[in-house]
């Protein structure tokens, strides 16, 4: 191996990976980018002594003024790596698996690349300090009961239903402001039922619903994306490719009710656009100067209008989708203010992927896995993976029907 090729900073192989890993043109973006950034950053701190123990000063020989490089690699560093990771830091056993993993991936990368002659990241001595799997079952994650998604949508519903009535049967002489309040709420209230009902329901991954702001290509479901009558919506799926979902009988009205309401100026716009002020305000300011109006003319024009979601309606000026972090907080509201019960190690509110995980129980338990994985969008055998605490259970039915056929003393009471 060239000495220039082992001198070579850690982190200048940094950008070349995570572009080669992103998704994307020019491999800007994807979740998969943040995190392995995020790693990366944090083992070239460590290889350099800015992190650890106090008595700990980096992977670079005493004396030698510089930064890690390649010749500072081998298996031993990536053990102390892993012993630091699965030292006290209130990490999770599989938490710690994930984070080595994406080092370990990186420098499989700089073998292929020629900055390292072994992968010593996946050595058995490299990898001995790490963590044993803690046995956390899919079956474990959140998944939305039905006494949880029937209370999140019944409340949902209601508060939708009592703020579009709200508006539509406002007393003749309303003060104009006045109307546009109640309007506003309508809407919000609409798009928070449509979209509980699309996640409770449709099983679609949020990411496919809404804007992922590291991935250009997830810009958000728009309207022309979404056919009522058919009952299908055409979302960017998980493999990287445009897809059809289904849209059951209890999300058609929901989304009917809601279009109908907001009168969108066109197909383009989002079915669920953020309602962040601060967002819509630079959104108006930028749209409408483009279009010639002076800075005044701007201010006069939102003060006419209670929101600037209105005005953005009113001029067709296009906001951005809701992003799936947004989708939690909106989540997080609505768990807070319903009855719902939730009873959760991880979560205090009912969180987006739960209504998927939620809808693949109904399926499995109704249909069996083959019809589950198609509805879901996954293989049978991963479905089986994820769902297989169903299968348990019904193996154990299967086992006691079994002694009590068998051995009738052993057969419940």
């Amino acid at each position: 191996m060239a000495d220039r090729t082992l001198s070579t900073p850690l982190d200048g192989t940094f950008e070349q990976y995570l572009q080669d890993k992103g998704k994307g043109r020019g491999g800007d973006g994807g979740n998969y980018r943040r995190n392995a950034a995020r790693e990366l950053d944090r083992f070239v701190e460590w290889a350099a002594g800015d992190r650890g123990a106090d008595d700990w000063h980096g992977i670079v020989p005493d004396g030698a003024d510089r930064e890690p490089s390649f010749e500072d690699l081998d298996e031993r560093v990536f053990r102390e790596y892993a012993r630091h990771l699965a030292g006290d830091r209130g990490l999770k056993q599989n938490t710690v698996q994930t984070y080595y993993r994406y080092i370990s991936a990186w420098c499989g990368w700089c073998v292929n690349e020629g900055y390292l002659g072994a992968h010593y990241a996946q050595r058995a001595s490299a990898m001995a300090p790490l963590p044993e799997d803690d046995g956390r079952k899919p079956g474990d994650q959140q998944a939305w009961t039905s006494d949880q998604r029937h209370a999140l949508t019944r409340y949902v519903d209601e508060q939708a239903r009592d703020a579009i009535e709200a508006y539509t049967t406002r007393p003749e002489g309303t003060e104009p402001i006045d109307g546009q309040r109640a309007r506003y709420a309508a809407l919000k209230a609409a798009r928070d039922r449509a979209l509980v009902f699309v996640l409770a329901y449709s099983a679609v991954r949020v990411g496919e619903l809404l804007r992922d702001p590291d991935d250009p290509r997830r810009r958000g479901v728009r309207w022309e994306d979404i056919d009522l009558e058919d009952g299908r919506m055409d979302v960017y799926r998980k493999k990287q490719q445009w897809d059809a979902a289904s849209l059951p009988d209890p999300v058609i009205a929901p989304l009917r009710s809601y279009r109908q309401l907001m009168a969108p100026p066109s197909e383009r716009w989002p079915v669920f656009p953020t309602f962040d002020r601060r967002t819509l305000a630079g959104l108006l300011e930028e749209g409408l100067a483009d279009r010639g109006k002076r800075p005044d003319a701007i201010a006069e024009r939102r003060d006419e209008y209670a929101r600037d979601l209105l005005l953005a309606l009113d001029a067709d000026v296009r906001p951005p989708s809701l992003t799936t972090d947004g989708a939690r907080s909106v989540l997080r509201r609505l768990s807070a203010a319903s009855p719902v019960d939730i009873d959760h190690p991880k979560h205090d509110y009912l969180a987006p992927h739960g209504g998927r995980r939620g809808m693949g129980e109904v399926l499995v338990r109704a249909f069996g896995y083959t019809v589950a994985a198609r509805y879901l969008d996954n293989s049978e055998e991963m479905v089986r993976e994820r769902y297989s605490h169903i299968e348990a259970g019904e193996l154990g039915d299967v086992a006691t029907e079994a002694l009590a056929e068998v051995d009738g003393s052993l057969a419940p009471e």
